[in-house]
This record gives structure tokens, sequence and C-alpha cells, in this order.
């Protein structure tokens, strides 16, 4: 990895379970970088990822945001296409949008649509799915109030999945923030993923959380001393 690196490491013990506070005191000092990092939490579940009774996925909105700048693109069309301008999404439209799309343009980081475009933006499946774009009811991308959701993404709301392993990984901020607000971030999601258990994850739900910033080294937390409700 490299002497910085190791220099991270040096003021680390990789084998302790912190407390949240004090790992997110030492990722902010770890720091080695000159670019602002994002600081992520992993969270493994004890679920198994390959039922669809155990998916775990849905939406948190972090108390001080992500720190970076979210593009929104709204799919509406009429009355709608105003509002979701004057709420402050980047790009809006319909037909053209899906032609753009289907032309390989993604200059966005977030979709929403109305639900009665949804036929028409359900030719991008195959685009938007793998990617994490596509507008989803269960997420509140797919909704008639497009100002309330345009916000709530603009705000810092983020959206989580289980991976195949039964990971989740969420940003909850910028190595930048002071160390309260990434507390109050990750203490919000921690406590949706919480309250996202599926009725039929058996055993041990929260199994390992991990925080670490984009180049610096995962601390384990003491997931025992966490606020989950």
């Amino acid at each position: 990895m490299g002497k910085k690196y190791d220099n991270a490491l040096a003021n680390i013990d990789l084998n302790k379970e912190y407390a949240l506070d004090e790992a997110l005191t030492v990722v902010k000092e770890a720091k080695y970088t000159k670019f602002d990092e994002t600081v992520d939490l992993s969270i493994n579940l004890g679920v198994d990822a390959r039922k669809s009774d155990q998916m775990v996925r849905g939406t948190v909105v972090l108390p001080h945001g992500t720190g970076k700048t979210v593009k929104v693109l709204v799919f509406a069309k009429g009355e709608k296409e105003k509002e979701a301008r004057d709420a402050g999404a980047d790009f809006v439209g319909a037909e053209d949008l899906v032609e753009k799309i289907q032309k390989g343009w993604l200059e966005f980081d977030s979709a929403v649509a109305t639900p009665d475009i949804m036929g028409l933006v359900g030719k991008l499946g195959k685009v938007l799915g793998p990617r994490g774009l596509m507008p989803n009811p269960k997420l509140g991308t797919v909704t008639f109030d497009v100002a309330k959701a345009v916000k709530e993404i603009k705000a810092g709301k983020v959206e989580y999945r289980t991976e195949k392993a039964g990971i989740i990984h969420v940003p909850i901020g910028k190595s930048s923030f002071e160390k309260e607000k990434l507390v109050d971030n990750a203490t919000a999601v921690i406590k949706s993923i919480s309250k996202a258990k599926p009725a039929s994850s058996k055993g041990k739900y929260i199994k390992k959380i991990t925080v670490s910033s984009t180049m610096g080294p995962g601390l384990r937390l003491d997931a025992a001393k966490l606020k989950t409700v």
C-alpha cells in the first residue's frame, strides 16, 4: 500500500473493537491523502441475500448530508416537470431523457419518476437497474410528490441494499466533517438498517460493522455499544 498507509496503520489496533466515537476520531486522524475522502460504513448482516425475503433494502436521510453534490434526474411531464425544476432537479424530461440514456448518457446520481410515466422509464431497466439508478416505489423514487423526493435526495438521502455476501456499504460523509456529524450520520444508518431486519432472518442480525475512509484501513466497531433503536 505504501509508506503513508503504513504510517496511518501505526496507531491503529486492527484487532480491537472500537466505540463509534473513538473509531471516527482515529479515521479522521489517520487520513493521509490530500483529497477529501468519503467515510463509509460496511455492515455484515446475518442474512442470506440470495433469498428475496432476506434482502435488506431501504433509504435513510443523513442528518448532515453526504458532503457530495448529487445530480438528480426526474422523469415527469407537465405540471410535475415544473415542480421538479422548482425543487432543484438537475435534469427533467420524459421521452427526450429516455432516448438520451439509451444512447449512453448517464451523468446523474439518482433518478425519480412519476408513476404515470413508469411504462416509458421501464425501457431503461437493463441500463439503470444494474447501476442502482432505476426509480423504485419502495425507495420513494416513484412518486407524484416529486418535490419532496428531490429535496430529500439533495439533502442527503442515501439508499442501501445487501450485496451477495450479505454486506451493506453506506457513505456517511466526508473526512472533513466534524466528528459529531459523522457520529450522527452513522447512527441514523445503523438505526435504519436495524429496523429493516427481515422477519425471516434468524440468529445474530448485525454480525460486524467496520468504518473506514476511502484510502484508510477499516476499524471494527463494538456492535454492543451502538444505538440501534
